[in-house]
């Protein structure tokens, strides 16, 4: 019996969709790369419901003649190449033909376009393949297309999109690497009648990334070197130390004027900047190459996202040498930022910003005449009016501290010599009856436990107990929060901004209350004051994803990274308070990403070390 039979064109073609077509921002990528290549000096996308709704882009191009306009819609109909020597000298971002008949096969779409030499404009609708209509119709020189009903005749791949704001972020990811290579271009993206990005043309790509990322342009250095033995030219727009990110959402690699990934390029660039940045801290760049056509394969994936470089690795040193020379050059030292204003009426002295205030929030309890069970309770009520009845309205969390993580008074010099006793000789128990001896470079602290050395990574000691202490007050609702005088400003990029638009109860939850300060910036009124660095709290709980359906656990993870870092200095009796709130944790011994929290050094591993018989 024949096994082996022809598929039909309707399956065929949804087939070579999906290879195409897997999301709105793919259809995104495809349409803005197809204005790119018409020359347009202006794009505008509107979009509706992150573009499962519909997607309309608008640009001043060259525009489709009436001749070619129904031919688009056909597999492999291109401009761009006619033999297969043009693969390997490609100048354009599209070239396969692909884009709109796989757009076509799975979506409802309209296409008016005309140009400067047509008295009128023409339109074509197509719907999941099938011509509907072509007429003429006014229009301006260039292009209008308007998608809806996107993978409405493949339900299964329809059932895969997820929420709006992750579809949003997938195409602003798509969007705004198009924002920076092409400075000179208008560029324009609307969603839900809010208009996320709004850029006039620039003259340059560090003035347009500045725009764009809505960073400070004195911490952007840019560096460009020509190397005519190699027909190779280098743009570099670098971060300095002062633009650190905890991902890799700030990075961007574009080769002839095309967006790319390249893993060896991102891992030599990281690399460097090891330099000057701690490690999990990661750069801001921007990496501009012009090379020879023949030197880059632009056809090894359906997408065009990846590309194959000849002598890639020669490439990576001269970017690597250019990178260091230029961050060492002319990178600026870390700039301080100034220091916040408190309304607590509390010892100054706990806002230091070396101090670990978890911590030392403790410390100011056990100096009281009378110990208490309950840390210092905020000194402000969370209570305003509210506008249906004109009475004071409770907030959900009410900002009062737990009971679970206060610690008994003790003297951190004495040792309780009764544990030696106990026969229980776990690390929790050596850990317990430690003695504190020391620290190194503020990021180690040393414990005498007896016959072995306990090696406390105190950043990773702090996230554990700031991260089991945030859930608990968030799951029993009562997130202790400090309030600013003056709210404390965090420049958002657009991604970052919508992420904050759909997750701002939930940051609301966690004791950070804020608001939109302008198109690019929030205002932060409150925080936690479990964490000490506000900013990067809010950026590592947006940059993680889908923060509005984190739970707790998630949400706490994330926040946490901001607690007490290497480098605070921390003394005797912190030291000893920190260990005890350690102990106190569900998990004491790993942080909650993963990192152990403690090592134990035993007498006979350092003998070793010493040739010691």
């Amino acid at each position: 019996m024949k096994k082996v039979h022809i598929l039909p064109p309707d399956i065929i073609s949804k087939i070579a969709a999906g290879e195409v077509i897997d999301r709105p921002a793919s259809v995104v990528k495809e349409l803005m790369e197809n204005a790119i290549d018409a020359k347009s000096d202006s794009i505008e996308l509107t979009l509706q419901q992150a573009g499962k709704q519909s997607i309309h882009i608008k640009d001043t191009g060259t525009g489709i003649a009436r001749e070619d306009i129904a031919d688009i819609f056909h597999r492999h109909a291109t401009s761009k190449i006619a033999t297969i020597d043009d693969l390997f000298n490609i100048h354009s971002l599209g070239f396969r033909g692909e884009a709109l008949y796989s757009i076509a096969a799975i979506a409802d779409i309209i296409v008016r376009s005309r140009t400067k030499e047509q008295d009128e404009g023409w339109e074509i609708h197509m719907r999941g393949g099938k011509q509907i209509n072509l007429r003429p119709t006014p229009l301006n020189v260039g292009a209008e297309i308007e998608i809806q009903e996107l993978f409405f005749n493949t339900p299964a791949r329809r059932k895969f999109l997820k929420s709006n704001i992750a579809e949003l972020n997938q195409i602003l990811n798509v969007f705004i690497p198009y924002c920076l290579l092409y400075p000179r271009t208008r560029f324009f993206l609307k969603n839900q009648d809010k208009i996320l990005i709004d850029l006039k043309p620039q003259e340059d790509y560090r003035e347009r990334m500045t725009a764009v990322l809505n960073l400070n342009a004195g911490h952007l250095l840019e560096c460009r070197h020509d190397f005519p033995d190699q027909n190779l030219s280098l743009n570099m727009i670098l971060g300095d130390i002062n633009i650190v990110r905890h991902r890799r959402d700030m990075q961007f690699i574009f080769i002839n004027n095309r967006p790319v990934q390249s893993k060896n390029i991102s891992y030599h660039m990281n690399n460097i900047y090891r330099l000057i940045l701690p490690p999990d801290n990661f750069p801001c760049f921007a990496l501009f190459v012009d090379l020879p056509a023949e030197d880059v394969d632009v056809n090894i994936h359906p997408a065009k996202r990846e590309v194959k470089i000849k002598d890639e690795n020669k490439l990576c040193s001269l970017l690597r040498h250019l990178c260091e020379n230029t961050l060492m050059s002319a990178g600026k030292p870390k700039q301080a930022q100034a220091a916040t204003e408190f309304s607590s009426t509390q010892n100054n002295d706990f806002f230091k910003p070396a101090d670990p205030r978890v911590i030392n929030r403790a410390l100011a309890q056990t100096d009281q005449k009378e110990h208490t069970d309950t840390i210092i309770p905020s000194p402000f009520k969370w209570q305003d009016a509210s506008p249906s009845s004109g009475e004071p309205r409770q907030e959900t969390a009410r900002r009062q501290p737990t009971e679970k993580y206060s610690f008994p008074q003790s003297d951190p010099a004495r040792v309780d010599k009764t544990l030696f006793a106990q026969k229980n000789d776990s690390l929790k128990e050596r850990l317990t009856r430690a003695r504190f001896i020391g620290s190194f470079m503020n990021k180690f602290l040393f414990f005498d436990a007896g016959k072995v050395l306990l090696v406390v990574d105190q950043h990773a000691a702090q996230e554990r107990v700031t991260f089991e202490m945030l859930i608990q007050q968030m799951e029993n609702s009562r997130i202790e929060v400090q309030r600013l005088l003056s709210p404390y400003l965090v420049a958002l990029e657009p991604r970052e901004l919508t992420t904050w638009e759909e997750a701002k109860n939930i940051l609301e939850e966690m004791g950070f209350e804020s608001t939109q300060f302008d198109d690019q910036t929030i205002a932060v009124h409150t925080y936690p004051v479990l964490i000490k660095d506000v900013e990067r709290a809010v950026r590592d709980i947006l940059s993680g994803g889908n923060a509005a359906r984190c739970d707790h656990e998630s949400l706490a993870r994330r926040a946490c990274r901001a607690s007490v870092m290497a480098g605070d200095k921390m003394d005797a009796r912190q030291a000893a308070f920190q260990r005890e709130a350690l102990i106190k944790c569900r998990d004491p011994f790993t942080c909650p990403h993963g990192r152990p929290t403690v090592v134990e050094m035993s007498e006979g591993f350092l003998d070793k070390q010493f040739l010691r018989a």
